[in-house]
């Protein structure tokens, strides 16, 4: 009776691992995060560069990047500091100034043909009631959006594309030192066997009845 129940236990842990397998596969997409900084640390914005109107002395970020979603986007790099990036811009009567920090991403997030410009700051002197994109206008034209009102490009880069899904390799970050199969993958595969093990130890015990 056992040996009914064995043929079972490959195909039931091939579930396991192609689940497994399914879920590492998840595309991402090619395009311009938006962040704000606060208290030194990048936070993911919760509203797009068009709605939101920073006060003066924001630092406010864009970075290039491919990524599966806003948990695994990647946080611009370099100075982010309002005192050192509007150093030479001036307080004015009727304006704001607010700090933007530009990423354009590395080699490996650029689209096929295109080489990304070195990362850069700006600082902006706009009205008081300026959104985001208002001052991302103001200094770091041509700005490049899509019908539905979507960053594509920041000073003209990437040159076309616009949050365009890319294969899953182009999402993966440094692979971790190989340690073998995850644990989670053991103890499934371990469930599969011990499901298995129950249902013949049951038949068995019906047998001997």
């Amino acid at each position: 009776m056992i040996r009914r129940f064995l043929p079972l236990l490959p195909a039931a842990l091939l579930l396991v691992l192609t689940g497994a397998a399914g879920q590492a596969q998840a595309a991402g997409y090619r395009y311009w995060s938006f962040w704000d900084r606060e208290g030194g640390t990048w936070l993911y914005a919760d509203r797009g560069p068009s709605l939101s109107r920073p006060a003066d002395g924001a630092v406010q970020g864009f970075r290039f990047a491919v990524s599966e979603d806003s948990q695994d986007a990647t946080a611009p790099r370099g100075p982010a500091d309002f005192a050192t990036i509007c150093a030479d811009i001036p307080e004015k009567a009727g304006h704001k100034r607010v700090a933007l920090v530009l990423d354009f991403g590395t080699a490996t997030d650029a689209p096929s043909g295109e080489t990304p410009p070195p990362a850069r700051t700006a600082c902006a002197s706009v009205a008081p009631d300026a959104t985001t994109a208002e001052s991302l206008a103001a200094v770091a034209k041509p700005l490049r959006y899509d019908s539905n009102a979507l960053l594509c490009a920041i000073s003209g880069y990437p040159e076309r594309g616009c949050g365009e899904q890319v294969s899953p390799e182009a999402t993966k970050k440094t692979p971790p030192k190989d340690k073998g199969p995850s644990l989670g993958l053991w103890a499934g595969g371990a469930a599969v066997v011990a499901l298995g093990g129950a249902a013949a130890w049951q038949a068995w015990r019906r047998r001997r009845a």
